[in-house]
């Protein structure tokens, strides 16, 4: 993946409510306000609040950058020095909002049209700097194929630590060109490598095919430019092999990173006849907006299940809501990610770039996922892996929730929060099938399953009866008799005549 230094589960908004990656200058002010308006209400006053900087915060500021170059060890690249400090302005806001240089800029054009030369995997950059978290490999890349998992962390790419580069440059490189990765893994004693080899990696983020006559499937691995549009044709195809019988759909969103909310409210309102699809609410009023459908729904009101897993996130999170939310959808699964924030991507003159959370997204109920998640209807359990190719024993820290500086979300905290599990393989989907052919069949199965398991537990404890202990009874001792001793009788001096 061509990202350096930033979170990937991106659920980008330009302030225009275009593309994230258009190139364009973001606006200051809504477009349908006068240059020479006046600030009328609250939001307004606070936006231009906000745009005056402390004088004496710029002094300390050009105080400290001063001392670095004056004092510092070693000397100090001054666009170097700067673009460090500018970083530092972000770093600490959220896990989300980064600065960009132009060829970071680069990568993340790149990353949202579907096309870039890597090994497909969405990472985040860990505070420490020391290591790169996977958040997942994408399908059918060199990264998914050679075994790597959602939640391992790279510490080494071709022998350096992540500390001394320049975060994930060294995964960048043409078609065909090796790369060694050195994973950390939950459940491994030791680090290992993995070697991989490059490619133009050009990311189909839909995929579909019948599972059973009438009954489609549809995997959405992320949410790109051309999303929507290759989500209507995976739909008209699948409703002609139907032969015009649809009779439901399984949606697929399991470590689905997000990616662009225009893409996801479009699904949306693919499957969605009328209702709120996710509403936005930030600090100033251009990142206020809501979203809602129009008429039309591809499938003609077939039953769709959702399928999500802990590394549904952003985007995923938004078309999974919305559809539960309108009752379009059942939802199975385990509980997302939690990133229920929108970044604004706002291009600088210099061709650089940041990315910055403006806003929280809202389901149509009005509720707030951030750092919480979507809990499903059916909460599945990954199957069981024995043996080299198995899951990490621990995924517990995989969500927004356990991320340093997340944003605090409305109901985080909640008695009985758990993190949800990644889910692999085909299982789930053959779930998410039996609940579409019989809503709430998966359910009845898996309550007769855990009380079948209890009870097999039960009976599988050998009886324990209670301990006998010997009767102590009590010691006898010999009666002892009291000695008699024989009377002497005194001797009389004998009595002289």
């Amino acid at each position: 993946m061509r990202v350096a230094r930033t979170a990937t589960l991106l659920l980008a908004m330009m302030p225009s409510l275009a593309l994230a990656q258009q190139a364009e200058p973001a606006a200051a002010a809504p477009a349908d306000v006068p240059a020479d308006a006046k600030p009328s209400t609250a939001a307004s006053s606070e936006e231009a609040a906000t745009s005056k900087v402390p004088l004496e915060e710029i002094r300390r500021f050009v105080a400290v950058y001063n001392a670095v170059r004056a004092a510092y060890v070693d000397p100090v690249d001054d666009k170097k020095l700067m673009q460090d400090a500018v970083r530092g302005l972000l770093l600490d806001l959220d896990p989300h909002s980064t600065y960009f240089d132009k060829e970071d800029a680069e990568a993340f054009d790149e990353q949202a049209n579907g096309a870039y030369e890597g090994i497909g995997v969405e990472l985040q950059q860990q505070p420490d700097n020391a290591s790169l978290k996977i958040i997942s490999p994408i399908d059918d890349t060199p990264a998914a194929r050679a075994g790597i998992l959602a939640g391992d962390l790279i510490i080494a790419i071709d022998g350096k630590p992540i500390s001394a580069i320049q975060a994930s440059e060294p995964l960048r490189g043409p078609a065909g060109s090796k790369v060694v990765l050195t994973i950390v893994r939950d459940g491994k004693p030791k680090p290992f490598d993995v070697s991989l080899a490059r490619e133009t990696i050009r990311v189909t983020s839909v995929r579909s095919r019948m599972l059973e006559p009438g009954y489609g499937y549809i995997r959405l691995s992320t949410f790109q430019a051309d999303t929507a549009a290759d989500f209507q044709k995976h739909v008209r195809q699948l409703s002609k092999q139907a032969g015009g019988q649809f009779k439901g759909l399984v949606l697929d969103l399991r470590s689905n990173p997000g990616g662009l909310l225009t893409a996801a409210v479009q699904v949306a309102d693919d499957l969605i006849e009328k209702g709120n699809i996710v509403s936005t609410r930030g600090r100033i009023s251009i990142s206020d907006a809501r979203f809602d459908a129009t008429p039309g729904d591809l499938l003609k009101g077939a039953p769709v299940v959702v399928l999500v897993d802990a590394g549904s996130a952003s985007a995923s999170e938004v078309l999974a809501g919305a559809l539960r939310d309108n009752q379009r959808a059942r939802v199975i699964g385990s509980r997302t990610f939690g990133k229920g924030s929108v970044q604004t991507v706002l291009p600088l003159d210099n061709g650089d770039s940041v990315k910055l959370t403006t806003a929280r997204y809202f389901t149509p109920s009005g509720k707030s996922i951030q750092a919480t998640g979507i809990v499903p209807e059916v909460e599945l359990k990954p199957a069981p892996v024995e043996g080299e190719s198995a899951l990490p024993a621990s995924l517990s820290d995989f969500s927004e929730a356990t991320l340093p500086g997340h944003l605090h979300g409305d109901g985080e905290g909640e008695e009985g929060y758990q993190a949800g599990d990644v889910l692999p393989g085909d299982g789930p989907i053959n779930d998410a099938l039996a609940e579409l052919k019989a809503p709430g069949s998966v359910a009845t199965r898996l309550k007769a399953e855990a009380a079948k398991a209890a009870a097999d537990k039960a009976a599988a404890k050998p009886e324990v009866k209670p301990e006998v202990k010997p009767e102590v009874k009590p010691e006898v001792k010999p009666e002892v008799k009291p000695e008699v001793k024989p009377e002497v009788k005194p001797i009389e001096p004998p009595v002289k005549p």
